[in-house]
């Protein structure tokens, strides 16, 4: 038996110059599944995915691991140097197939459903991000971010690349995005001590309703280890549930252990797990 990718659809093309194509996974000419390839610019290099993996006949036969060798060939041949996949948490053959092939997890995503405003510890101020302050917010918030992307395999060039697109896509106003909450968390003295972006209009949900997403919580150095990551986490949820926001995901590099901790601690569920390798 033979087990080739056949095109699926036209060939789409995304902003900024990327392109994504529907793929069908075929026996001997045979339709048993299919898989979408995506190209995205990042700097000077391109980035593929795969995604939408799905073998609907005849599983365990090794036509899914085929497909996604075959889904490498047209990435490499799109000119891509890196590639990732997302897995849903409760795709566990997935997961290994993924792990087979060399991929290895780099972050993990994580939502919960919101019923009420927690409570805030009493003494903490929690103030909008002015226009004045946010390039040097920018810098230590971008700073923290290459940081989690070397940790989790990409290159310094590609981190850098993907840490400068991410921000200009996300931030294109600065503090005056509309959808961005950039607060800074401060004490009675006015002390510093920490951060938060929470982006509101981020995502929505398959039913329609919104999912805010955490972009950034970064306690001060000084002030770690004393409880205000998890203020500034209760802070992003009590600013979603002020917005009529009732969902909030969040990524978490998955070496970052300290904060998946905290984040599990505050009843965060994994809902997606990105893996990655470089492209020879």
């Amino acid at each position: 038996m033979t087990t080739t990718l056949r095109p699926g659809g036209a060939e789409e093309p995304l902003a900024g110059g990327g392109r994504t194509r529907r793929w069908q996974i075929c026996v001997n000419g045979r339709p048993v599944g299919g898989l979408r390839t995506t190209a995205l610019p990042r700097g000077d290099e391109w980035w593929g995915e795969i995604s939408e993996l799905e073998v609907a006949e005849g599983r365990r036969r090794g036509r899914g691991t085929v497909g996604a060798l075959a889904a490498e060939e047209v990435l490499r041949g799109w000119g891509c140097s890196r590639i990732d996949v997302t897995v849903p948490a409760e795709a566990r053959e997935a997961l290994t197939l993924a792990g087979t092939l060399g991929y290895t997890e780099r972050m993990r995503n994580l939502a919960k459903h919101l019923d009420r405003p927690p409570e805030l510890p009493d003494g903490l101020t929690l103030r909008p991000i002015g226009r004045a302050e946010f390039p040097e917010w920018l810098a230590g918030a971008r700073s923290g971010y290459l940081h989690d992307l070397l940790g989790s395999g990409l290159t310094e060039r590609q981190a850098v690349a993907k840490a400068d697109a991410d921000h200009r896509q996300v931030l294109p106003q600065g503090p005056d995005t509309p959808g961005a909450a950039l607060r800074r968390l401060t004490d009675a003295d006015g002390s510093d001590l920490g951060s938060l972006w929470l982006h509101l209009r981020q995502d929505l949900l398959p039913d329609g309703s919104p999912l805010a997403w955490v972009m950034v919580v970064e306690v001060a150095r000084a002030h770690r280890g004393r409880g205000h990551g998890r203020t500034l986490m209760l802070a992003a949820e009590r600013e979603c549930l002020a917005h009529g926001v009732h969902d909030l995901g969040l990524n978490v590099f998955s070496r970052n252990t300290v904060a998946t901790a905290l984040y599990d601690s505050l009843g965060y569920r994994v809902t997606r797990r990105t893996l990655g390798k470089q492209l020879l």
